[in-house]
Parts: structure tokens; C-alpha cells; sequence
């Protein structure tokens, strides 16, 4: 094991120990102190970022928009820092307490998970995100990003720590494993004497590399093969607002809508329609062989672009049967996202939302909501698609875990 990574691991520990021990008004002056950071040093921050930039000649666009950072980028990272510390803190509250029959006083409180792990790809924010989440909750992180943003990310982790330093406070609360080679990353993976929980953050691929070769547990987060299902009872112009906007507001990100699923009785009404405002916004359009007869400028989708998240202006077209139809699609090639369904009946939108697998099921919204600040958490550590211990966006709540404080006065068990 890497004598570097185990050191970070312990100072990670330390500090972990020493921030859980933190009250909330403590620990909201250190956010806003490492806001007020990030605004003095903006430019600092912005020149590391152009040099990654200059260096990311290979990149697609999709993905250097998620690399950029700009003035406005640097005050929403603060701003989204500040939010946090307007959050009520979860390690604060006792969730409940009874006396059992025994006569013992058991406390169910709240508390840290302790060190958590990110790794992530070219989104410097999340260095940003995951600091104030993790901070604010008790824990300490370790951070190792892609080197894309490694300029970036080292500048922010810097500011940061210094910040925290300034405030009295273990600078090591918040670090980042700038080696960015494969081989460390597949270390931290394996971390687990330190690291309590690992979170992926990226495109499929890494998500499912840490899934299946960490030992230390994960939360899977964050792939997006999202769906928009148009019923029969939907409205032309509802269905086709809903469709557009989920799929070309950011169709980088994990929330855009990568499939499209139309009910056959208003698809020949629907598509022509949703289609051209698709196509009118650059959208490639790829059918199956129904939605080709209405649209013949379609490409032939293949079976393979029904699992796929394209995270760029691509998005597959099904015509199908009927309401179970696309329930049953979306179940099996969904990466339990974010589904939604476009109809004017109550009844067919409470049968979607619960039978459908996904974290996040909408009637009537576009799947673009999935979002930790829309949610009301501030930011998010990320987007669980699994089901322990966390699911959808995961704010500070998600970043805890259960203690139970059991007080007695003499008792034993017979």
C-alpha cells in the first residue's frame, strides 16, 4: 500500500475524530469563511482552471463545459457553501429516545460517517460541494479528482484548507490526493482501514470500475439513462416543453433525458411535432422502427443505444404499446435515475410513479430537477441510484449515519 495514501488516510481519521466533535455555529463560520475564500482568490483559481483548459485539446465540449470555471462559477461555489451553512446540522438533533423495560434510556442520535472518499472526473465544483457537505456533517473527506482539473482542484483544496486553518481549525478536514495515475486511485479503493465509504462521481464507466473493484463499501451514484414517457393522455404542447427542455438545457449531465417513449395512440399526432423542436435545437434523433415510419429522418436506433447515456444533443425515440410497455422498458434499461411520465391522468401517473424503479419518478416535470439545491439541500454529494444506505440527490442527511446512547443505572441482563 501507498505510504502517501495511508498517511492521508490517518491525518483524514484524525481530523474526522476532531470535526465531529464540532457545534454548529462553529462549523458555519468555517463554511463561510471558506466562501469569503474562494471570492478573495477568484483569479487565483480562474488561472489554474485555463491551464487545465489549454491542456484538455482532446476533450469534448460536453465536457469541458463541466471543466470550465469562470467569476460566476467561483460565486456559486461560495453561495452554494453559504447555503450549507444556513442548513439545519443532522449531527444536532436526536432523532428519538425511549426507556425500555429494563429501565435504560436509548437515545437514537445521528452522527458522522466519518472519512468519506470522492472520486470524481473534470467537475471541479465537486471539490467545492463535497467539502462544505462533509465539513457541515461531521466528516472529513478525501477528494481525488481527474487530472483534467487537477490545476483547479489544487487550487481550490488549498484555499480551502487554508481557510480552515485560519480558523483554528484541521486544515486535513479537507484533502486531495494529487496523484491522479490509476494505480492510486486504485489504492483508495482498496483504503479501507481509513476510508469509511467511497463515492464515485463521473460517467458510467468509473462508476461501475469503483462498483466492482472497491472493498471499501460505495454508494453508487450518478448515471443517468433517463426516460420521458408521453401517455395517451398527455397535452401536445405540456409533452413537448417537458421532452425539450430535459433533453437540451445541459444534455452533459446526469439528469438530461437520453430516451424518449411515446403511447402509440397519439404518436402519429405527438412526434412529428416533439420531433422537428428536437431536431430544431440539433438534437440527433435515433428510432426504433414505428417512431422511423412517422419520422423518417430518424437513424435506425440500435439495441445498444437503449442502455446508453450519450450526455451530449443524441437522444432514442420508442413507440410503445401501452402504459405497462414503457414501465417495463424503462425497469430494465433505466440506470434507475430519473423517469417521468406526460399525462392528464391521475390515475395512470400514480400507477408510473409506483412501479417504477428509478430514485427520482416525476409526473408532469422534467427529470432536469434532480438536483440537491432544487431538493432544498443546498448541494449534493451526489445522485445515489441504489437503495442503501442512500437514494437520489444526497445532501447532508445522507452523509450520517445511527448511534444509539444507551444509559443505565446498574443493570445487567439475566
Amino acid at each position: 500500500m501507498n505510504e502517501t495514501l495511508i498517511e492521508i488516510g490517518q491525518r483524514a481519521q484524525t481530523a474526522a475524530d476532531q470535526v465531529a466533535l464540532l457545534d454548529t455555529a462553529t462549523k458555519n463560520r468555517a463554511l463561510g469563511a471558506m466562501a469569503d475564500a474562494l471570492r478573495t482568490h477568484q483569479n487565483e483559481i480562474i488561472t489554474a482552471n485555463q491551464a487545465d483548459l489549454a491542456q484538455a485539446t482532446d476533450m469534448p465540449k460536453k465536457f469541458t463545459d463541466r471543466l470550465m470555471v469562470n467569476e460566476q462559477r467561483v460565486a456559486d461555489m461560495a453561495n452554494g457553501l453559504r447555503t450549507v451553512a444556513r442548513l439545519a446540522d443532522p449531527t444536532a438533533r436526536i432523532d428519538r429516545g425511549w426507556i425500555n423495560a429494563d429501565g435504560l434510556q436509548i437515545l437514537q442520535r445521528w452522527v458522522p460517517l466519518g472519512v468519506i472518499g470522492i472520486i470524481f472526473e473534470a467537475r471541479p465544483n465537486v471539490t467545492v460541494d463535497a467539502t462544505g457537505l462533509t465539513f457541515k456533517s461531521g466528516n472529513a473527506v478525501i477528494l481525488r479528482g481527474g487530472k483534467e482539473a487537477i490545476r483547479t482542484n489544487t487550487a481550490l483544496a488549498n484555499i480551502l484548507r487554508a481557510a480552515l486553518e485560519k480558523q483554528g481549525l484541521p486544515a486535513d478536514a479537507v484533502q486531495l490526493i494529487e496523484d491522479t495515475s490509476h494505480e492510486l486511485a486504485q489504492e483508495m479503493m482498496n483504503l479501507t482501514d481509513y476510508i469509511d465509504v467511497l463515492i464515485p462521481r463521473g460517467g458510467r464507466g468509473l462508476i461501475q470500475r469503483v462498483v466492482k473493484t472497491a472493498t471499501v463499501p460505495v454508494i453508487e451514484t450518478g448515471a443517468g439513462n433517463c426516460h420521458v414517457y408521453i401517455d395517451k393522455d398527455a397535452a401536445l404542447q405540456m409533452a413537448t416543453d417537458i421532452t425539450v427542455k430535459a433533453k437540451v438545457q445541459r444534455p452533459s449531465v446526469c439528469n438530461a433525458a437520453e430516451k424518449l417513449l411515446i403511447h402509440r395512440d397519439v404518436a402519429a399526432k405527438f412526434l412529428p411535432t416533439i420531433a422537428q423542436a428536437l431536431l430544431d435545437h440539433g438534437v440527433q434523433l435515433r428510432g426504433d422502427d414505428q417512431a422511423r415510419v412517422i419520422v423518417p429522418q430518424m437513424q435506425a436506433a440500435s439495441n445498444a443505444d437503449w442502455d446508453t447515456e450519450y450526455n451530449d444533443l443524441v437522444m432514442a425515440v420508442k413507440v410503445v404499446d401501452s402504459l405497462d410497455d414503457a414501465i417495463q422498458h424503462i425497469n430494465h434499461h433505466s440506470t434507475h435515475h430519473s423517469e417521468v411520465i406526460v399525462t392528464d391522468s391521475i390515475e395512470r401517473g400514480r400507477a408510473f410513479q409506483q412501479r417504477i424503479n428509478s430514485a427520482c419518478v416525476y409526473v408532469n416535470a422534467s427529470t432536469r430537477f434532480t438536483d440537491g439545491g432544487v431538493f432544498g439541500f443546498g448541494a449534493e454529494i451526489g445522485i445515489s441510484t441504489q437503495k442503501l444506505h442512500a437514494r437520489g440527490p444526497m445532501g447532508l442527511d445522507q452523509l450520517t449515519t445511527i448511534k444509539y446512547e444507551i444509559t443505565g443505572s446498574g443493570q445487567v441482563r439475566h
